[in-house]
């Protein structure tokens, strides 16, 4: 095994076999081809881990570690990671503790902050917030020292550290200049941390007023200022704040508060009054909205007057028409979209195929696709595929789809693991990409094209 093919695989999942299938695999009984490939001698990552786990919840902890072993032994910290929390999840914390100092000391950036925390939980909260507070700088750390700080009763000294990160006055990060517009502290996460210390101690209206004052970002699609109203149930404070401009992420949760109260009319109304800000974000919501409490027809409507044809409103009001038993509609939708155009790409012409399904056309809807000028691509062969298997014909999609093509394997292996063909899942999954060459160095030109 080598650590930077095994990073690669599982960053890329490529030459593996990804997390859903081995899942699926396991469901389905086929143990013995998770466990031989786990413990193979160039072993798939993510059945180890699978294995590993599955041991470990037996109270076979010796034997999921020495699933791992190898893993850990080429010096791959994705591996020694795990295997480190379970062991801490098995009360061996020590030996998690011994595991992973070695990786900080390398300069691994995320153990130093799975050890400062295993540190923490075992008594060593000290040495923990020590290690930890020269890298303020770093968000990640930065998360962690709080969560230490706090753990230790220093929560006043983290609030001030990161104060001292967002005053009034500090050079920008990147340019230098104190007059930069732009600039952000660092870490990057100060302010929504700071807010956290301040709600942690009981002072929301302090931490409000950090989140209001300094401004934050969303991540993650989350607005940490929404959240935080949302979690103190201070819901007129935060009906007036997403009733600003650019506030999607308030407008989103305020609507989902309203609608997990009961109050659908009232997450119909948020959405409503907020398209007139945003055409694009508020009105899909407000249809899938009205789609999930059985207003389809209203949901068709409010999608057809977005007026687009982007595929990606029309792959939403296809499904509605779909799911509304109105798939018709959506085909002569699509007929009267083409008819303007002239012409339909594939990428419009695919929408078709669940909707002639739905009108009991499979068969016709197959043969059009593989008649299309883009019939034969990879992406629209995949279409078709799914189609078929979704129809219950997965020996059909299996025919149309090419061993030879890597983008075909993700779809094609989970077609063959139901169908009972797990080898052939397996070795298509693990089988390396086609090498491809480097192209040819050209000699240097001043002239067009360069």
């Amino acid at each position: 095994m080598d650590a930077a093919v095994l990073d690669r695989r599982t960053r890329m999942h490529d030459e593996c076999i990804p997390p859903d299938l081995i899942d699926r695999l396991l469901a389905l009984g086929h143990t013995e081809a998770v466990r031989g490939l786990a413990v193979a001698e160039d072993g798939d990552w993510f059945c180890a881990r699978a294995w590993a786990r599955l041991l470990a919840g037996r109270a076979e902890l010796d034997e999921a570690l020495a699933v791992l072993a190898p893993y850990v032994g080429t010096g791959w910290w994705t591996a020694a990671a795990e295997a480190a929390r379970l062991l801490d999840e098995g009360g061996r914390g020590a030996e998690a503790i011994a595991l992973v100092r070695p990786f900080v000391t390398a300069g691994e950036r995320f153990a130093l902050c799975d050890l400062a925390l295993l540190l923490a939980r075992h008594g060593k909260g000290e040495e923990a917030y020590a290690l930890l507070l020269p890298h303020i700088a770093d968000w990640l750390a930065a998360e962690a020292l709080v969560e230490v700080g706090i753990g230790l009763g220093r929560d006043e000294e983290v609030a001030a550290l990161l104060e001292a990160r967002i005053a009034p006055g500090l050079p920008c990060t990147r340019c230098g200049s104190q007059e930069c517009a732009e600039r952000n502290p660092q870490p990057s996460n100060a302010v929504t941390l700071l807010a956290s210390v301040r709600e942690g101690q009981g002072r929301t209206d302090e931490a409000i007023e950090v989140l209001r004052t300094h401004g934050s970002a969303p991540v993650n699609d989350c607005d940490p200022l929404a959240e935080l109203l949302v979690r103190h149930d201070r819901i007129d404070e935060l009906r007036a704040y997403a009733a600003g401009e650019d506030r999607e992420e308030a407008v989103r949760r305020l609507a989902e508060l309203l609608e997990a109260r009961g109050d659908v009319a009232g997450a119909v109304e948020v959405y409503r009054r907020y398209s007139e800000h945003d055409d694009w974000h508020a009105p899909v919501l407000l249809a899938q909205l009205l789609a999930r409490h059985g207003r389809g027809d209203e949901a068709i409507e409010v999608v057809r007057a977005m007026g687009g044809a982007d595929d990606w409103i029309l792959h939403l009001l296809c499904e509605l028409f779909a799911a509304e038993g109105r798939a018709e509609e959506g085909l002569a939708h699509l007929d009267a979209l083409k008819a303007r155009r002239g012409a339909e790409e594939w990428e419009l012409f695919r929408l078709r195929g669940p909707l002639m399904a739905a009108c009991g056309r499979l068969d016709e809807a197959v043969e059009e696709a593989c008649a299309h000028p883009e019939g034969g691509g990879p992406y629209a062969v995949q279409s078709v595929a799914r189609l078929l298997a979704d129809a219950g014909r997965p020996e059909e999609a299996v025919a149309l789809l090419d061993t030879d093509r890597p983008g075909h394997r993700r779809v094609l292996a989970p077609l063959l693991v139901e169908l009972g063909r797990v080898e052939e899942a397996v070795a298509l999954l693990r089988t390396p990409r086609p090498a491809v060459r480097p192209p040819e160095p050209v000699g240097h030109s001043d002239c067009p094209p360069f």
